[in-house]
Order: structure tokens, then C-alpha cells, then sequence
């Protein structure tokens, strides 16, 4: 029972750090695209970007719940 919960909640936190992946690259497209980014603006948005995606990817090598 508790194996079973616990693989719900990682599921749940699966879901919540794909999204923060996806808020965080539709983000970045609509500053790009509204107003431009300097080199240091980009460099950080790839910087915010590769980390969520690792959070991600590590959850998922962790938990095995990816999709």
C-alpha cells in the first residue's frame, strides 16, 4: 500500500516539474519573441532551461514514472 502511494506522489511531482519545464521554455519563446534577449539574458534562460530539464530527467531515472 505504501509502494503504491509513493508512486502516486512521484507521479504527481512528475507532472509538476514538466510543467515547470514547459512554463519555463514558453516563457523564454515570448520574451524572444516580444522583445529579444541579450547573449547574458539567453545564456540564463539555457541555464534555467537545461536544470529544470535535469530536475526532470533525474526524477524520472529516480522514480522510473516517466512517460
Amino acid at each position: 500500500m505504501n509502494d503504491l502511494r509513493f508512486h502516486v506522489l512521484s507521479c504527481i511531482e512528475h507532472e509538476r516539474l514538466a510543467f515547470e519545464l514547459l512554463e519555463l521554455r514558453t516563457r523564454g519563446q515570448y520574451l524572444v519573441r516580444f522583445r529579444g534577449l541579450s547573449r547574458q539574458e539567453q545564456a540564463e534562460w539555457d541555464r534555467r532551461e537545461r536544470a529544470a530539464l535535469s530536475r526532470l530527467v533525474d526524477h524520472e531515472l529516480e522514480y522510473g514514472c516517466g512517460r
